[in-house]
């Protein structure tokens, strides 16, 4: 299987890894009355990108530079999450693409999945993703784009849910969303662990409330 059939089986929506059990924060935004409609969920949405790009693609991309890194990156992830929500939603959510990946592509990715357990890591998504994504040879480009349009269509996704909007209008923000997916990717893509950072800290901040909302429809 060439690695473009790859990335869009991994891109489809009904790729069993669990991602759409996650709002990205959105459900707290939702109900702490930040996001009310399209206007506050686009930019819901800008800060969303930007911070997937600071906060994830350097570890996503040092992963795929060098996957044999994973258990190191894996506790940078660990150190660099400090909302318990986050925290918590990466390593499910990682747990779950590598698991995922490693039936469904047992070649490539069983040997991974089996050293990344005896490392006895937190299977961060981030970096997972970077590691899991090699082990499928798909350029490390083509895994940053991948990265950022998962991020953008889950959340997307979740205002269907939540009611925020319909299925047509997510599709015609996610559509309007292409010039911000190549501004984020043009300027984070070729971030180092060094600049791992976190420029939306209200979304971060929003999304730990999670476990205290009245009611929950997602995992975080």
């Amino acid at each position: 299987m060439s690695s473009s059939w790859k990335v869009l089986q991994l891109a489809d929506s009904g790729f069993p890894t669990g991602g759409f059990a996650h709002s990205g924060g959105l459900e707290a935004a939702v109900q702490a009355g930040e996001v009310r409609g399209a206007p506050e969920l686009r930019r819901f949405t800008r800060e969303l990108l930007w911070q997937a790009g600071h906060g994830a693609l350097p570890l996503l991309s040092a992963a795929h530079r060098e996957p044999s890194r994973l258990p190191e990156l894996d506790a940078r992830a660990d150190a660099f999450l400090t909302s318990h929500v986050a925290h918590r939603a990466s390593r499910t959510q990682g747990r779950a693409l590598l698991d995922t990946c490693a039936r469904i592509f047992p070649g490539p990715v069983g040997p991974l999945r089996e050293s990344a357990r005896a490392a006895g890591i937190g299977f961060h998504h981030a970096p997972v993703f970077g590691a899991v994504v090699r082990a499928l040879e798909v350029e490390l480009s083509e895994a940053q784009r991948l990265h950022l349009s998962l991020t953008l269509r889950g959340a997307l996704s979740a205002a269907v849910r939540l009611g925020i909007v319909g299925t047509h209008e997510s599709h015609q923000l996610q559509h309007q969303a292409t010039p911000l997916l190549d501004a984020v990717l043009e300027r984070c893509a070729g971030l180092g662990l060094e600049a791992l950072a976190q420029p939306s800290p209200l979304l971060d901040l929003l999304g730990s409330t999670h476990d205290r909302l009245y009611s929950r429809l997602f995992l975080s």
